[in-house]
């Protein structure tokens, strides 16, 4: 009580000696982040008048989350003062949550707690003395930054000497870029899920991944009949066996050794007994996208290791067929034309003549090929979709041989809204939240004819994880589903945005399963393009570390590992990420569990995954400004007695631990380890 009371004393002091009091409303905005628009002085972020809780304020700053900005102070500022609350144009009910934090220097100093619509503002009064650097944050409040408009309302600062001045956030410190992943040996290795679903009948094709110098020979024991085995390539093809699990035993030789390694083919219903794996063209090409382009990335696949470590899908994203006319998304008239052909089949833009000739390629390297459309009359960048085709659609992509199917929402929207003058059976919207047969509808529609066709086809639904896409997606047809908007679109604040798309889809492990999961986006490192404008790709504003724990989330995860870098612009750190073995085994373990959240603050996030040996992949991320020591005890964890510790990314043990496992890690980092119990080997 008596250190409280001399701050108050010295609070009071230096309100005293304040030479004068800024209006933050008056300061350089530009420099104010947000996840929306563009902070406004004296208004919301929509530019109505400011509101919190129908109390009017006639001066503040209105913005979106998640939102930073950054005040240079010189140690004589004497307090900061405001209202702050989600602004009264969101209405209660709205999807609109925040959470305000002031930070001073690396120190959080007050917090407000979620906030939503409707709520009265809170006040807040800290005082500054000796502080240098002040940062006003606005967290999405973790559930996604719909409707976020968030007020800093009567936000001022008395001070002493210099007045306040925002500037640029500072500089992340560099790292170098360690490569933790040790080189494949030359000895053989093989990779890849232990388990594959196909549904008897339909045609097979697997590469089988296998690390090692090459030339290398491949053999298959017990495998069935109708499937044969390319030796030198490592290529099964055929016809999925008859209704069971069938255990084939995979062999690779080279001059330098043998590798072994058991493979159950279990045909049947469910397809993507692990999650899937491979590369989506939109975050780097765009609408952009060509043939050649799409050829180039299934060589660079092989070329690169990838397919050697599990990638095995090749996908188009949308801007593959005609656009109907010129749009946002498309000026160049080699993409614009007649959506249909006169037969009404969707018809290919001029920079791709021939897609089943496309699809032949990459199968004929024993890779997969995706495909996008939506279920709307347009995609999302304006370009033909499959609104009354949908049956066509379903066989014309089966005819060329696609095997994957992503499906957006995008204009479908539109339709659901009022029923559909070419499919009335479309359930309306009645002018209010759409109804939950509504968000199912275009899904379970296609997923029945996906099902049909004569061969497998995954299905993956792109929809942002509206109506909880996670607890009825699989019913529907799915094999895997969005569960928050766009990656490539999520700003970051305090951090970048992978973690907060990653913290909300952490949030569902319980809907996870063989055959079923859940989806946060593309893995965004290397070299990309921003999706705010479509550009042309840079390097990734990632630091070393938080490429490693966007691996390592996605994996302890189990989500769908599909990079959208360049391909043409992969370095040794990028292929060290994406292509570490035992980081990857987590990934594509047959027990098929998503991580739980352990824990989760502020400054760490731990995060923990069963595995089908017993073992437990842990995941401890540094959410903080700086390097901090985190440690989880078995008791979170669930589990007993001594372990080996298995060090993921170096591949290699770390000791062993009883009780607790502690680690120092650095800023934005991760300890990813396999918590092995009697010793068991990986």
């Amino acid at each position: 009580m008596r250190s409280m009371g001399i701050g108050i004393v010295a609070g009071a002091m230096a309100l005293r000696a304040a030479a004068g009091t800024v209006s933050l409303e008056t300061l350089d905005l530009k420099l104010m982040s947000g996840g929306w628009g563009r902070a406004i002085a004296n208004q919301a972020v929509t530019t109505n008048p400011l509101s919190i809780g129908g109390k009017a304020y006639d001066r503040g700053i209105g913005t979106h989350a998640p939102s930073q900005w950054v005040l240079a102070l010189d140690g004589k500022a004497a307090e900061f003062r405001a209202e702050v609350g989600v602004d009264a144009q969101v209405k209660p009910g709205q999807p609109g949550s925040v959470e305000f934090l002031v930070i001073a220097g690396e120190t959080e100093i007050w917090r407000s707690g979620v906030m939503k619509a409707g709520q009265p503002a809170k006040s807040v009064r800290v005082p500054l003395a000796g502080v240098k650097q002040l940062i006003l944050e606005v967290s999405d409040a973790g559930d996604g930054r719909s409707h976020d408009h968030a007020d800093w309302a009567a936000a001022e600062i008395d001070f002493a000497g210099e007045p306040p001045k925002a500037i640029a956030a500072p500089a992340v410190p560099e790292e170098e870029a360690v490569i933790l992943t040790p080189p494949a040996p030359k000895s053989p290795r093989i990779h890849g899920p232990k388990v594959y679903g196909a549904r008897p009948g339909k045609p097979f094709l697997y590469r089988i991944p296998a690390t090692g110098e090459r030339p290398m020979v491949f053999a298959a024991g017990g495998l069935p009949a109708g499937l044969d085995l390319d030796p030198q390539g490592g290529i099964v093809r055929g016809t999925t066996p008859p209704r069971g699990d069938h255990k084939v035993t995979f062999t690779a030789r080279n001059a330098h050794g043998t590798a072994e390694r058991t493979f159950t083919i279990v045909a049947g219903d469910t397809l993507a007994l692990t999650p899937p794996m491979g590369w989506n063209h939109w975050y780097t090409h765009y609408n952009r996208i060509t043939d050649a382009t799409m050829r180039e990335a299934a060589d660079v696949m092989i070329s690169s290791g990838m397919a050697d470590h599990g990638y095995q899908y090749v996908n188009i994203d949308d801007c593959w067929m005609n656009a109907p006319a010129v749009g946002k998304y498309q000026r160049d008239p080699k993409r614009i034309g007649a959506e249909r052909r006169p037969d009404g089949t969707i018809q290919p833009n001029t920079y791709f003549p021939d897609m089943k000739g496309l699809a032949d390629f990459i199968h004929a390297k024993g890779l997969k090929a995706g495909l996008y459309t939506s279920p709307g009359p347009l995609t999302c960048a304006g370009f033909g979709g499959a609104l009354g085709h949908e049956a066509q659609d379903a066989k014309t992509f089966a005819d060329w041989g696609y095997d994957f199917l992503k499906y957006d929402w995008c204009s479908y929207g539109r339709i659901a809204a009022s029923g559909s003058p070419t499919d009335p059976a479309i359930p309306a919207w009645d002018k209010g939240p759409p109804t939950l047969a509504g968000y199912q509808y275009p899904f379970r529609k296609m997923g029945e004819l996906l099902k049909r066709q004569d061969r497998d086809i995954v299905f993956n639904l792109c929809q942002y994880g509206m109506g909880e896409v996670w607890r009825w997606g699989a019913e529907v047809g799915g094999h895997s589903w969005r569960t928050t908007g766009d990656l490539g679109l999520e700003r970051a604040s305090r951090l970048p945005g992978f973690y907060s798309i990653g913290l909300r889809n952490a949030q569902l492990h319980e809907f996870a399963r063989p055959g079923a999961w859940n989806d946060p986006d593309y893995i965004l490192i290397g070299w990309y393009g921003n999706a705010h404008g479509l550009r042309e790709p840079e390097k990734a504003p990632l630091t070393p570390n938080e490429s490693y724990s966007y691996m390592s989330m996605w994996s302890l995860m189990a989500a769908p590992l599909f990079f959208s870098g360049d391909m043409s612009k992969l370095d040794a750190f990028t292929v060290n990420v994406l292509c570490n073995p035992e980081v990857i085994e987590v990934n594509q373990d047959v027990l098929g569990k998503q991580a739980r959240i352990v824990r989760q603050t502020d400054t760490e996030l731990v995060l923990a995954k069963p595995l089908e040996d017993g073992s437990v992949a842990v995941g401890l991320f540094a959410l903080g400004r700086g390097r901090q020591t985190i440690a989880v005890s078995w008791k979170e964890l669930g589990v007993a007695g001594p372990r080996r510790v298995r060090d993921v990314w170096r591949c290699a043990d770390a000791g062993t631990a009883d009780g607790e496992w502690k680690a120092d890690v650095p800023r934005h980092g991760v300890s990813f380890v396999r918590l092995v119990p009697g010793g068991a080997r990986p």
